[in-house]
């Protein structure tokens, strides 16, 4: 990214020579994310973030129907990120029919509810890929044949997914997928949606017409420079990853299961191997992230985008968990520089923190 902070300033859309190195380096970035996902480079639509093209999924579906048609009907999984839900609720409002789609116990969407859920009149499907909070992953292929069975395009939130699962756009039957830089190593402030090339989409912005008019605006080239790098990074040995991932996992749930009250969420569902989404009786998540920030550890009490909500995770509630249950909720991210020393060192924390606070509200029945 570099070069393109300190020295290389020109704009992409410009003719001259500095213009027209900064539109190599985008189209060399959008190749590389292309690759991961196993999508074509002019399926790649840059945006600002995740959400944005969330947002531009839905939205931008929505408004390529005629004029002076009824709006048709969507759905959602109820598990789905707080942008996804947000833009599903604007479009309801101005007269969509909105359909939330209920998961199971353990987090996942099958194939038979999301059938229950379909209209006639559907014509949009969202599901999340893999959860933000609990990490469940979903079947995108059994998904998406659902949605094509009552003709209506499918979009996946792949934002967690991308770069700790393969995935393969071209053959998932998906329409629109949304991802996120920084969720690969990347920087923030930058993010992507796949739109299949069958799929018209209308822009968001309009103005210079950039992206290939689906997304207007002078592009952030060192952001997308870093996506693209990030991506081809990622890529590499994404099952070796994995494997001392979900290997830290599990020993950490070990250590979990020895706590009395406490509870693994979506444990006996596939799920990202570097997540752990776990609720402890007794205890108030949020406080408890601040005790294990004290001691030097980084977990949150939910989505990150949405830690500081004081409402219970959506996420939990939809899935059937109790709001007294949900408060008590924390979810911890593994990353390559983490150890079995270092998963040792927070389980040995996180009882002691429990510990501690479940004796100052005056004991907890099962004990630590």
């Amino acid at each position: 990214m570099l070069p393109f902070l300190q020295q290389e300033h020109g704009n992409p859309s410009s003719q001259h020579r500095h213009g027209r190195a900064a539109r190599a380096a985008i189209e060399r970035a959008r190749a590389q994310v292309a690759s991961l996902i196993g999508a074509r480079p002019g399926e790649i639509v840059f945006t600002g973030s995740g959400t944005e093209a969330n947002n531009l999924a839905l939205k931008g579906i929505a408004a390529t129907m005629s004029p002076g048609i009824s709006p048709g009907a969507l759905a959602v999984a109820a598990i789905e990120h707080s942008s996804v839900l947000g833009a599903a609720r604007s479009l309801e409002r101005a007269g969509w029919r909105l359909a939330q789609v209920q998961p199971d116990t353990q987090g996942r969407v099958t194939a038979a509810l999301l059938d229950a859920a379909l209209l006639p009149a559907t014509r949009l499907v969202s599901v999340i890929g893999a959860n933000n909070e609990t990490g469940v992953i979903q079947d995108m292929p059994a998904l998406s044949a659902v949605a094509a069975r009552c003709g209506a395009l499918f979009h996946c939130d792949a934002v967690q997914a991308a770069g700790r699962i393969p995935l393969d756009f071209a053959a998932s039957g998906v329409h629109l997928m949304s991802l996120s830089a920084h969720k690969l190593g990347g920087p923030k402030g930058v993010g992507a949606l796949a739109v299949h090339r069958s799929v018209d989409i209308e822009s968001l912005l309009h103005g210079g017409g950039q992206e290939s008019g689906r997304r207007s605006g002078t592009e952030n080239v060192a952001g997308i420079v870093g996506f693209g790098r990030a991506a081809e990074l990622v890529a590499r040995g994404i099952e070796t990853r994995a494997r001392h991932l979900r290997a830290l996992r599990e020993r950490l749930e070990t250590q979990l299961r020895e706590i009395p009250g406490v509870e693994i969420f979506g444990a006996q569902a596939e799920r990202l191997p570097n997540t752990s989404c776990f609720a402890v009786d007794g205890v108030d998540g949020g406080t408890l992230v601040l005790k294990l920030d004290e001691a030097g550890f980084a977990v949150s009490s939910g989505s990150a985008c949405g830690s500081a909500s004081p409402e219970p995770s959506h996420v939990l509630l939809a899935m059937g968990v109790t709001r007294e249950r949900a408060y008590g909720a924390l979810r911890v991210s593994f990353g390559m520089e983490n150890d079995v020393a270092a998963v040792d060192a927070f389980a040995a924390c996180l009882r002691v923190q429990i510990g501690q606070l479940r004796q100052s509200l005056g004991g907890f029945a099962t004990g630590v």
